[in-house]
């Protein structure tokens, strides 16, 4: 029986390490290679073409999404697992749109995260169920309280106190588009400021500080 090949991508040595000597535990595993930031992420999936990726989220330079936009973009076949201390709203979003097999958090039991690698490696959608209760919440959620993506990740840099210049220039994205993304985003969230809006957006777990 063909073994499931796995990348490891973790900038923490201690969690790189944990990790290999658990999943070489499985004599269905094999763990194919290990990488520190998402450039070597990248760099190593194109080399071993492992049918399993374990992605962490923050990591030193390219970041997990990153690693995953770029390696989705050119293998859509990519089975990406990530595994991460983050559970906001913000951090899933972001994983699953740009194209994440499945999100757990790093406090799954063992016996589930080799489950979960095992379906992630026939395809099937995995999500810890903290996650998935999260992403249930939203979808039930009335329309006008749902933000994009993009609205929660100019909502994350304006509660850390960025101008609409530092948000734009953050996101690549022109002052006029950030003023676009506040105004519906105090929409969906019924108010009127930008105190309002980052009060109201942890009260109700959309962003975390």
């Amino acid at each position: 029986m063909a073994k499931i090949r796995i990348l490891i991508a973790d900038d923490h040595p201690v969690v790189r390490e944990g990790l290999v000597g658990m999943l070489e535990g499985q004599s269905d595993f094999e763990v194919v290679g290990v990488a520190d930031d998402g450039d070597m992420a990248v760099s190593l999936y194109r080399d071993l073409v492992p049918d399993v990726i374990l992605m962490d989220l923050q990591m030193p330079g390219l970041d997990g999404v990153g690693a995953i936009q770029q390696i989705k973009s050119e293998a859509k076949a990519a089975h990406i697992l990530v595994l991460t201390t983050y559970d906001s709203d913000a951090d899933i979003l972001r994983a699953i749109e740009a194209g994440a097999t499945g999100y757990l958090l790093k406090d799954t039991p063992r016996d589930d995260l080799f489950r979960a690698i095992r379906a992630a490696a026939s395809g099937e959608s995995v999500l810890a169920p903290s996650v998935a209760t999260r992403l249930m919440s939203r979808m039930r959620a009335p329309a006008e309280e749902k933000l994009s993506a993009r609205e929660i990740e100019v909502l994350e840099l304006v509660a850390k106190g960025y101008s609409n210049k530092e948000v734009g220039k953050a996101l690549h994205i022109s002052t006029a588009t950030v003023k676009t993304h506040l105004i519906h985003i105090y929409s969906k969230l019924g108010v009127d400021d930008r105190t309002a809006a980052t009060t109201t957006a942890i009260e109700r777990g959309i962003i975390t500080l």
